[in-house]
């Protein structure tokens, strides 16, 4: 059994250490903020536009912040050092946001998808295109 919880201790650092994983993680974790409030707003009787749009911009506050502290380890500090960051961030989610918020309603009308089914096939889009602009754009490490 000490081996065993031994091997588990291991391959959780192993994975850890690998910003990818790390990011699919936390971005999975954004994945189920957005989700869960979609889901809520949706029972709650809102429309699907504004139930989207507000569902995506929770899901960006609460991804900004795990990406920054967890994924991609800003050295970004005070609020001289993070307003930059933040704004590159906010700005590349606002884009991946359009293709969310048109997207979804896109596959449900024309494609005949089901609401939830369409949210998560635009999310596969949006999670890559998200991990691109911040590796490459926005949480870039200064050498």
């Amino acid at each position: 059994m000490k081996a065993f919880f031994g091997w588990v201790r291991k391959m959780f650092f192993v994975c850890y250490n690998n910003r990818i994983l790390r990011y699919i993680f936390y971005g999975g974790l954004s994945t189920l903020v957005n989700l869960g409030v979609f889901w809520i707003l949706r029972k709650a009787g809102v429309p699907l536009v504004p139930a989207n749009t507000l569902s995506v911009i929770c899901a960006i506050l609460f991804a900004y912040y795990v990406n920054s502290r967890f994924v991609f380890e800003s050295k970004a500090r005070g609020f001289k050092e993070r307003w930059p960051e933040f704004v590159k961030f906010i700005t590349a989610r606002l884009s991946t946001m359009v293709i969310e918020v048109g997207g979804v309603p896109l596959l449900v009308n024309a494609a005949h998808f089901h609401e939830l089914a369409a949210k998560i096939v635009i999310q596969f889009i949006v999670l890559s295109l998200n991990y691109v602009f911040s590796k490459f754009l926005i949480f870039v490490k200064k050498s």
